[in-house]
């Protein structure tokens, strides 16, 4: 492997993960802000506190940075969430609303993460995804859409939920976890306190469980708080 070029600034090459991390932490950021179009490996470089020629000896050009990001954002996700319907301790309902407070709560962790996917999403939007995006939806999202797609069938046969359209009902599942936070410029506007406090943040998960509750289990709810 070739030796990374000096840099004056943090990220020096005796510390490779800890650079990457920060290249590809300030690179969601400033995807999210401005899109894969209008970011700034500059303004990625000096967010990261690296010099400009470290982004590219880490990554090859700015697609392959826009690519690792978004990567880093579903990979995260997976990683999560697919333990938590892999778990054949729990039956439907409780395995659900656990899954859907764990989507809730990665995307709460990093306001970044929807800011890109929506990005992504509309920059996509009539067209067909990119090569880079398509491999990443294939590989992650896919897998989880499927998972969620199995559990939906599951408690329809079980009984545990009505019997509906279980791709329908993924679609407004995810639809009702994200949507809070694609949307946080009119939250603040209806809304004048911080979306993403502690408190705000905390009555929309709980807000997010009931209404999957409600809208999908048929015998007697989990209790409600916290599902291990």
């Amino acid at each position: 492997m070739p030796i990374p070029p000096k840099s004056g600034k943090s990220g020096s090459r005796g510390e490779p993960e800890k650079t990457r991390a920060a290249i590809l932490t300030a690179a969601l950021e400033e995807f999210a802000h401005e899109g894969s179009a209008g970011a700034r490996t500059d303004e990625i470089a000096r967010r990261a506190g690296v010099n400009k020629a470290l982004l590219y000896y880490y990554f090859k050009d700015k697609d392959g940075l826009y690519a690792a990001a978004l990567e880093q954002v579903f990979s995260g996700l997976l990683d999560r969430a697919m333990p938590v319907l892999e778990r054949t301790d729990l039956p439907p309902q409780k395995r659900l609303l656990l899954y859907a407070q764990t989507h809730f709560d990665y995307v709460a962790s990093s306001p970044a993460h929807s800011r890109l996917v929506q990005r992504e999403l509309m920059r996509s939007a009539g067209r067909a995804l990119s090569p880079a995006a398509t491999r990443i939806f294939e590989r992650y999202a896919k897998r989880l859409y499927l998972k969620l797609l199995q559990l939906i069938e599951e408690g329809g046969r079980t009984g545990a939920f009505r019997k509906v359209d279980p791709r329908q009902t993924v679609t407004s599942i995810l639809g009702t976890i994200v949507f809070y936070f694609i949307s946080v410029p009119v939250m603040r506007l209806m809304n004048p306190s911080d979306p993403f406090s502690a408190e705000r943040l905390a009555a929309r998960r709980a807000a997010v469980l009931d209404f999957i509750s409600a809208a999908l289990f048929t015998a007697k709810r989990p209790a409600k708080g916290r599902h291990k």
